[in-house]
């Protein structure tokens, strides 16, 4: 059979597309974006055994919940379908989740959330582990790419089995670690007829309440069944010496691989692949025969609170905060004083890396906006949303004070400019979002901004892409996910829509200062109702960018510059400054873009554009 390296998040496109999947649609946010940048390589450029005719159909959606949304109409509607997120992205798509489960399935549904512990691309690290029992979800938990292949196989199966959504949860280093894979083949599955049921799918309260019943039967029936499907999702191993025999682990996920790291064969493991509901009987029966129990997972104690509550009494350490290690691990379990058992020798560990902030990319539109907006400190208070543009938080810019979640940079200023007039602070308060966030939840903000007639000035800085993420299509763009031309849908059209009165919605070229200057200063001198400022410039890495520019860049003339370090305000990684011979100059010239704001800043005239 033909093997294949992948990583965890094309292993879980792998393995939808092999299980059949007709419909998948996602919001990207790291660290799930490629599940759905792939399967939309399958439905546009199939391999050779599958045609576009056997009906994939992948797209992105605005938020979580439309995406949720849209895989639960093709589940009911008798296909399988997939939805994945990020772990923030959960909390957006909750209420179709939670209610989705309650109505069941037709066609199989699975919901991959990929967590990100220690926060390498998210403002917050939520175990959304604990989303399963509240939400009443069978969880499986892959530790490796070829696992999260086979476990998003047998997801849609147990989810037409038992009626029940089921939820394959993943963590950072699962989704983008790279291991061997057995590929398969494609099993187009039949779609199932879709046959109206009120009393199931329309969730009033009579109903709701009767599917409540009903799901906690479904997942207790997959308790009694899961005995006969352990050796597929659980791995247990012994323990190659008697001293370790006492002491068993039992971990889950990428955990496992930090422990099998630290520890080799040292002790005995039981991995666990379906994290809820868990197996009691299992889990009794397996840690009787030892005299110690650990835990070892990331995040939150679920698993140590669970087994707990089940009489098995599991010794420290049983919680771990943040990302795991080996490192971690093993000090954790006591290494430099008195062990809990023999580890392996370890060789030294490699010096770190030196850290690496994250910056705007030379010629990112974004600078010149924020730039202008720095030059008028003490006259607004900035808040934030998610997305490059997010940066702006930084020095030298300093350009907004808080940012939460998605959408929040519009409705955010609405309360804290209330609270800002209640104790006689004048400062405008500008909240900032980018055109996929605005698709995303920032529309809805606005519409209340508007309604309100909050005295506050909202940007969408438009680069004309979903950016941070890796340049995914969104509704502002031409090309759907899967290569075919859509609507492009016109953001000044949405937010006249409101109602806003035509002379209170100012566009400008962000990387002219002066124009964005005068429209900074606009909105501050308003004093009765919303503003909103539209910057339009695209993102300098769109390939079309990139051809448009050619071979353009700045270069200083050392003999002009006076040293004065004004251009070194844009911040920009193209540029630097040689302290001996007091002069700017252009550092990297491939990756300057000829965005001339530093020319705009340079009172001397000392920088040039050239090709």
């Amino acid at each position: 059979m033909q093997k294949q390296i992948l990583s965890g998040c094309e292993a879980v496109a792998r393995g939808a597309w092999e299980a059949g999947v007709r419909v998948a649609a996602a919001y990207p946010g790291t660290p799930s974006t490629e599940i759905l940048e792939n399967l939309g390589a399958f439905a546009s450029k199939p391999p050779a055994a599958y045609s576009v005719g056997d009906g994939l159909y992948a797209t992105w959606a605005n938020n979580e919940a439309i995406a949720a949304e849209i895989a639960y109409g093709a589940s009911v509607g008798g296909s399988r379908a997939l939805v994945s997120m990020k772990h923030v992205g959960m909390n957006v798509a909750a209420d179709a989740i939670f209610s989705g489960a309650y109505a069941g399935v037709n066609g199989g549904l699975v919901i991959v959330c990929c967590d990100d512990p220690g926060c390498y691309s998210s403002q917050n690290e939520q175990d959304n582990r604990l989303y399963a029992p509240h939400a009443k979800l069978i969880m499986l938990e892959p530790s490796d790419s070829q696992e999260t292949l086979d476990f998003t196989k047998a997801a849609f199966e147990l989810s037409e089995t038992y009626d029940l959504p089921v939820m394959v949860r993943m963590t950072t280093r699962v989704c983008h670690s790279k291991s061997i894979v057995t590929l398969g083949e494609r099993v187009a599955q039949p779609v199932r007829a879709y046959v109206g049921d009120r009393a199931k799918y329309a969730m009033l309260p009579a109903n709701a309440k009767k599917r409540h019943v009903i799901v906690e039967d479904n997942l207790a029936r997959f308790k009694r069944d899961l005995g006969d499907s352990l050796a597929q999702f659980t791995k247990s191993e012994s323990a190659s010496n008697a001293e370790g025999n006492g002491t068993l682990v039992i971990t889950s996920g990428m955990s496992y691989m930090h422990v099998k790291e630290a520890f080799g064969d040292s002790v005995a493991v039981m991995k666990l692949g379906v994290t809820f509901p868990l197996s009691e009987k299992l889990l009794r029966d397996t840690a009787r025969a030892f005299d110690r129990v650990c835990v070892v997972e990331e995040g939150e104690p679920y698993l140590a609170t669970a087994i707990s509550a089940m009489g098995v009494d599991a010794a420290a350490p049983s919680f771990i905060q943040g990302e795991l290690s080996a490192a971690r691990v093993r000090e954790a379990f006591g290494v430099g004083s008195t062990p809990l058992f023999a580890m392996p020798e370890q060789s030294a560990p490699a010096n770190e890396a030196p850290p690496r902030p994250p910056v705007m990319c030379a010629g990112c539109p974004h600078r010149g906006f924020y730039y202008a907006l720095s030059r008028r400190k003490g006259k607004y208070v900035g808040v934030g949303d998610i997305g490059c543009y997010t940066l702006g938080v930084n020095a030298p810019f300093n350009g907004i004070d808080m940012c939460i979640c998605m959408g929040s940079g519009f409705s955010i200023p609405i309360g804290l400019s209330k609270a800002l007039e209640a104790q006689g602070d004048t400062r405008k308060v500008f909240g900032i979002c980018g055109d996929s966030t605005f698709f995303h939840s920032g529309y809805s903000s606005l519409v209340d901004a508007v309604h309100q007639r909050a005295n506050v000035c909202l940007v969408v800085l438009d680069n004309s892409i979903t950016a941070m993420t890796g340049h995914q299509e969104n509704s502002g763009t031409e090309l759907h996910l899967m290569g075919y031309d859509v609507p492009k849908i016109s953001i000044e059209s949405m937010i006249l829509a409101t109602g806003l009165p035509r002379e209170r919605l100012l566009i400008v070229n962000p990387l002219n200062l002066e124009e964005t200057g005068a429209a900074i200063d606009a909105a501050i001198s308003n004093s009765d109702g919303v503003t909103v400022i539209i910057t339009k410039y695209p993102c300098a890495l769109l390939k079309e960018s990139i051809k448009a520019r050619g071979t353009r860049h700045c270069e200083v003339d050392a003999d002009v510059c006076v040293g004065c370090k004004m251009c070194m305000r844009a911040a920009c990684p193209s540029l630097a400054f040689d302290a001996p011979r007091r002069h700017a100059y252009i550092a990297d010239t491939q990756n300057c873009t000829a965005c001339g704001l530093c020319r705009q800043l340079c009172k001397v005239g000392a920088i040039k554009e050239v090709a």
